[in-house]
């Protein structure tokens, strides 16, 4: 077993810096190598953006049916009642018995039956059985007011998991200040009662090489959290681990699904399970801009969980307590701790780890502030925090030529390969397919070059077939939309459909520019130290 291999502090050896660098230089070389190519000869280049443009075509195509497909087993997965299969986990032979040959409900029901035969047909200890089964959920604090965090607490209430065997840890910033505190007492004063345990969890400021973020926060939260377990003589190996935001709002069945599923997998220390995240909590009161951008982001989560090999910690995840304690839990080196989890487990267990797709809804916050402009800044920081997740590049590529590593170069590279694509295409690809047909046509204006001259309305006619994809967008994030809110009319949700028109200019705006923002601090080392959050309105 490998040691837990940490992002360095202070001066990184030259070949992290070179993978620090190589995101940027790929966004800018893909730039600047079309400018080379259509000035050095006008075929080079418009043959240049007719790849990327057919390469964008089929993502497109792809993208469109991943999310009908994921939308259609989100919508199924919500449909089961977890609870019941799960009851019926605590004595597996007697509902094998008894629902062998029957059909209850169709979201995978074959596979349950399965799984009842198989902790059924196991030795007495090598299935842990519900009853056994703890779900500790850690909430992160900054400045957050209780208008906000009361309605997340209510949600857990509301969630069918027995509250006897869920522990609650609040996990606030001592930067906080005064207010952070009096927050934390008074929901304890509250809640303490109403579940199994309600810990708070004081993050100290200052801390040596911590970054100032969540993941440090979340990680002390977790260590306050393994005392509190260890003197109850739980078992850790017994408790499941759920980060939630201050605005996240489990689906009533999320933490019975993730049990499920965490009982049934064998290799469960060496799994964790992601839930699929959907910015709809406020996307009423949100602006077309913030309601576009996450809706975007509700659509990707989606996706995700249809291409598991693709699939990484993002946001909320649940972890076992028994893997957390082994690892330390998170990072307290990035500002993007979810996403880099997966990349930490992945070394740590030597490529032997997987995330599992939950497809029982978490829904989140759109970004929405005071005005206008303050939400336009703040969606800013946000896709900018999350792009910063270039950072991996160097700690994955850096492992990858390690002597010391011990996963499989076939395992690895492809791992790091898409991840690098990703970082690359999610800066470069908007504004070559948005500008780079005309390209061509500017250097070799007075030229005969057909292909030049008509590049432009190629361009255009492969983009309208693309298009495919906004308009499956524009249906789901209609029919993913929550109950309309009384205070607005009908008419409103007509405008949430025409809001789409606007989805080119964010690509470029807010999706391209964050992209290269982030991986030009990597580029010349002005690393992002401090986790810059996103405050929380709650229009009323």
């Amino acid at each position: 077993m490998s040691k837990v291999i940490e992002i360095p502090v202070g001066k990184r050896t030259p070949l992290y810096r070179f993978f620090e660098i190589l995101p940027g230089l790929m966004s800018y070389g893909m730039i600047i190598l079309l400018f080379v190519l259509s000035a050095v000869n006008p075929v080079l280049g418009s043959c240049y953006i007719l790849l990327i443009v057919i390469v964008n075509l089929v993502k497109a195509i792809g993208i469109a049916f991943r999310m009908v497909q994921g939308y259609k087993k989100i919508k199924k997965c919500t449909r089961v009642n977890w609870r019941k299969r799960l009851d019926e986990l605590e004595n597996a032979q007697e509902s094998y018995d008894r629902l062998a040959g029957t059909k209850r409900d169709s979201y995978e029901y074959d596979q349950h039956l399965r799984n009842l035969c198989m902790v059924a047909a196991a030795e007495d200890g090598y299935f842990p059985k519900p009853s056994e089964i703890y779900h500790a959920v850690i909430v992160t604090i900054y400045n957050e007011s209780l208008d906000v965090l009361v309605p997340t607490m209510e949600c857990i209430l509301r969630t069918t998991y027995p509250k006897k065997q869920m522990i609650v840890v609040i996990a606030y910033e001592e930067r906080g200040g005064p207010e952070a505190e009096k927050v934390a007492k008074t929901l304890e004063k509250n809640y303490k009662k109403k579940f199994g345990a309600f810990i708070l969890a004081k993050h100290p400021d200052g801390v040596k090489n911590e970054v100032v973020g969540k993941g440090a926060n979340i990680t002390n939260g977790g260590r306050v959290l393994k005392g509190y377990v260890e003197s109850k003589k739980i078992r850790f190996s017994n408790v499941i681990v759920t980060t939630l935001d201050c605005d996240n709002k489990p689906e009533k069945c999320y933490f019975d699904n993730v049990a499920y599923e965490y009982i049934v997998h064998e290799d469960r220390k060496r799994m964790s399970f992601q839930p699929v995240s959907l910015f709809t909590n406020n996307i009423w009161d949100a602006p077309a801009v913030s309601r576009v951008v996450a809706s975007t982001n509700s659509f990707w989560n989606v996706i995700c969980t249809m291409r598991p090999h693709v699939l990484r910690n993002f946001a909320s995840h649940s972890q076992s307590l028994d893997a957390l304690v082994e690892m330390d839990f998170w990072s307290v080196r990035t500002i993007v701790e979810d996403g880099h989890q997966y990349w930490r487990s992945l070394l740590y267990f030597d490529g032997d780890y997987e995330v599992l797709p939950i497809r029982t809804p978490i829904y989140q916050d759109a970004v929405l502030s005071d005005t206008l402009f303050k939400t336009l800044k703040a969606q800013w920081v946000q896709l900018r925090r999350w792009d910063y997740g270039a950072s991996d590049v160097a700690y994955v590529g850096t492992y990858l030529f390690s002597k010391k590593r011990t996963i499989k170069w076939s395992v690895i590279f492809p791992k790091f390969i898409r991840l690098l694509d990703g970082h690359v295409t999610l800066a470069a690809m908007a504004p070559i397919i948005a500008f780079g047909g005309w390209i061509p046509l500017i250097f070799h204006y007075n030229t005969r070059d057909l292909l030049s001259h008509n590049l432009p309305m190629v361009v255009s006619y492969i983009q309208t077939v693309a298009a495919i994809g906004l308009f499956v967008s524009l249906i789901l994030s209609l029919k993913m939309l929550p109950e309309r809110p009384a205070r607005y009319k009908k008419s409103k949700k007509i405008w949430m459909a025409v809001q789409w028109v606007i989805a080119p200019v964010i690509a470029i705006v807010y999706s391209s520019f964050c992209a290269f923002y982030s991986q030009t601090r990597l580029l010349f080392a002005r690393y992002m130290e401090k986790f810059d959050v996103t405050e929380k309105v709650v229009k009323k």
